[in-house]
């Protein structure tokens, strides 16, 4: 059968059917997923005060700038819906960086009691859904501590989060330990291992930590939605609802306010593409 099908791709014939039909599959599955992206692209060119109906064209009838005009003339928390969602992403970040790596060191490195179902209770974590926590974390911040429309109650729910102390643990478990003995030989304490040894060595799975968490706190729409009353305190993702009224929703400028949510992640995603094909192996193979 083998024999058989290496034959048939030697034919000319059958090789270029075959490549065409590849072709044409990756092709659909292309428009397919950049079909949003232009289209969301496209009407943030379109009239600013049109309302999106029932029925409407795929690119709008006329082109210009007026709409991203009207994303920051119409609210004066425009700019201060990014600013939030930079501050809450860049304080996530760091948040994860410094303390997830921190514990997935302790998990990896260190022997101390109960280590091994701390560790069990962390993959426990990980299996729960986002939408599951959410209801006790309601309850604790904005019933028990009042902490509504405030910076820590957008930014401490994902300051640390167990699939990134999950994901540096793994990394660190194939660190050779002979290097950690001999720092200890040479009197080195552990914050001094981690810091002049450890972190050096960890770039690529701190920057894939670093990526992904400020991509999915940039992102995150239902638990800003959930602590924040005061448009002041809205995200750049919560912000854009108040485009949707009642009778309509105002097309345009929503469009292009999701524009310029997404440059970020643009940005990020085409100047470290790389690591991000780095964080798909990063615990799959040690050593």
């Amino acid at each position: 059968m083998t024999g058989l099908y290496s034959q048939h791709l030697k034919n000319p014939k059958l090789r270029y059917l075959r490549n065409g039909i590849m072709g044409v599959v990756l092709f659909f599955f292309a428009v397919v997923v950049l079909f949003p992206l232009v289209y969301m692209l496209a009407w943030s060119f379109g009239p600013a005060r049109e309302m999106a109906a029932s029925s409407f064209s795929i690119f709008p009838k006329t082109w210009s700038l007026d709409s991203y005009r009207y994303f920051f003339n119409f609210s004066p928390y425009s700019v201060r819906w990014l600013w939030n969602s930079f501050v809450v992403a860049a304080a996530t970040v760091l948040g994860n960086v410094v303390f997830a790596s921190m514990a997935g060191y302790a998990f990896a490195k260190i022997r101390f009691k109960g280590r091994s179902f701390l560790f069990f209770l962390i993959l426990m974590a990980m299996m729960i859904p986002y939408q599951v926590t959410q209801v006790p974390l309601y309850i604790l911040f904005v019933n028990k501590f009042k902490m509504t429309d405030t910076y820590a109650a957008l930014i401490l729910p994902g300051f640390c989060t167990a699939y990134n102390i999950f994901l540096s643990k793994q990394f660190f478990s194939g660190i050779p330990t002979s290097l950690i003995e001999n720092a200890k030989v040479e009197g080195a304490g552990q914050l001094r291992i981690f810091g002049s040894i450890i972190l050096p060595l960890s770039k690529t799975v701190l920057a894939v930590m670093a990526i992904n968490t400020f991509m999915g706190s940039w992102n995150t729409f239902f638990w800003p939605f959930l602590v924040t009353s005061d448009r002041a305190m809205y995200t750049i993702q919560v912000g854009l609802k108040t485009f949707k009224f009642a009778n309509g929703t105002m097309l345009s400028p929503m469009m292009a306010g999701a524009v310029i949510s997404a440059l970020p992640m643009f940005v990020l995603f085409f100047s470290l593409q790389k690591y991000f094909l780095e964080g798909v192996t990063i615990g799959a193979v040690k050593g």
